[in-house]
């Protein structure tokens, strides 16, 4: 079987892998497709092989913050391998792509069979927990301009490409801030020749440039997978 795109599924030993493949459909991510609800019990987990997912949490109806992203490098779902069936974020595509999708209770007994399958998930769950946390204090402490910056390179490192398309309000929705703010942060990475945005079309024209205009968040989170995974 080829060696498939997901970081996760490629780090296991081939029997191991076939296994867990042998058991998974390949399924397309849609723009804005829901994966899944807070509270809602998981009925498949998603290890993407192009594309991303926000991982976005809700209080009182307001319209969500993103926490978290997961692209090729993890997967969606990982409180199962916990033994817990609800997650306490909404997860919603943000690139379309696709992924390996597994049905619940069969990736639950792989996890089980597999001690080299747990002890990959067990390291990824580690580094979504520094993704949650660094996420949370970025919010509060960094200004929109690298933070933007931060959730660019983040973005383009799942999209696997140099351009994607993205909405100011989806920005804006994604960062807890008012489009206003998307605006001018926008507008001065476009101006200093980082990025072009136009009509939700962004492409990234300076990529060591935006890495020197993000908050120190970003490299924080890559060191942390890198060392952990």
């Amino acid at each position: 079987m080829s060696r498939p795109d997901n970081h996760l599924i490629a780090a296991l030993p081939d029997t191991d892998r076939d296994r867990l493949l042998a058991c998974s459909d390949v399924v397309p991510l849609a723009l804005s497709q829901v994966l899944c609800e807070r509270g809602v019990p998981t009925r498949h987990v998603y290890f993407p092989t192009e594309g991303f997912i926000s991982l976005v949490t809700r209080i009182d109806g307001d319209p969500g913050l993103e926490v978290g992203m997961v692209g090729r490098e993890g997967m969606l779902g990982i409180q199962l391998a916990l033994g817990v069936e609800t997650t306490p974020l909404s997860a919603l595509v943000q690139g379309p792509g696709t992924a390996w999708r597994i049905e619940a209770p069969a990736f639950v007994r792989e996890a089980r069979r597999s001690a080299v399958l747990r002890r990959i998930l067990n390291r990824y769950l580690y580094v979504l927990m520094a993704q949650l946390a660094m996420s949370s204090a970025c919010q509060r402490f960094h200004r929109i301009g690298p933070r933007l910056a931060r959730w660019l390179l983040m973005s383009q490192d799942r999209a696997g490409t140099d351009r994607f398309h993205v909405t100011q309000e989806f920005l804006a929705c994604m960062l807890g801030v008012r489009r206003v703010g998307v605006t001018a942060a926008a507008t001065t990475l476009q101006r200093h020749g980082l990025i072009h945005y136009r009509r939700g079309e962004l492409t990234v024209l300076d990529r060591a440039g935006l890495e020197a205009a993000s908050c120190g968040c970003y490299a924080a989170g890559e060191h942390v997978y890198a060392h952990v995974l």
